[in-house]
């Protein structure tokens, strides 16, 4: 991926399934110029019910919807792509997006994916990491952005951010207070990739200085 340039914005593409809060983090942190010379390109979701696709409709941002739910995965996924082809974009930002991506999906677009995961991964992959986290009596927790690779919550770490779990917590408190810092998070990990300064050795993310 080429790093943005003042005369070509990072373009982004959001795929979500939900409510899509870190994508809305993601255009408020855009709209305030916190991640300058990036633009939300296309907001293409798998579930028609999504509150995040309305969000971006009501944005007026470019929206898709490429229903999952009956589909072989290669055949949804290789029309998700060619959507994405079709908008330029540069960079993928999985936001909430509650479906496992196909292996050629990941290899067509090699360290040009992004995820965020609620724990300090390699703990807690998977489903409920706040809920796994919080009854396992961790005394700190988190949140993780990634690039994906073809596993689970598996791919190169790009950044963390760690909050303790305090005595009053319950699940349910801990997991908002780790949305918090997903928000925070996910906007600076698309800076960090946008500005290209950076290398990869072997599973490390080097921020050059």
């Amino acid at each position: 991926m080429q790093p943005s340039t003042p005369n070509k914005p990072l373009r982004l593409g959001i795929l979500l399934s939900g409510r899509g809060s870190n994508f809305l983090a993601i255009a408020e942190s855009i709209r305030t110029k916190k991640l300058p010379n990036v633009e939300i390109a296309i907001v293409i979701s798998n579930v028609p019910e999504a509150g995040g696709l309305t969000s971006a409709q009501d944005l007026g941002l470019p929206t898709a919807l490429f229903v999952s739910k009956g589909r072989k995965r290669a055949e949804h996924d290789a029309d998700v792509l060619a959507c994405l082809r079709d908008h330029n974009v540069d960079l993928v930002i999985l936001a909430g997006y509650l479906r496992l991506l196909s292996p050629e999906f990941v290899a067509a677009l090699p360290n040009r994916i992004l995820n965020i995961h609620p724990s300090l991964l390699p703990a807690f992959p998977g489903l409920d990491a706040q809920h796994q986290a919080f009854d396992y009596g961790v005394k700190i927790a988190g949140c993780t952005v990634h690039f994906v690779d073809e596993h689970l919550d598996h791919g190169i770490i790009i950044l963390q951010r760690a909050i303790p779990v305090l005595d009053k917590d319950t699940a349910e408190s801990l997991s908002a207070r780790i949305l918090i810092e997903e928000h925070l998070a996910y906007s600076e990990a698309i800076a960090r990739v946008a500005s290209g300064q950076y290398e990869i050795q072997s599973r490390r993310y080097i921020k050059k200085i």
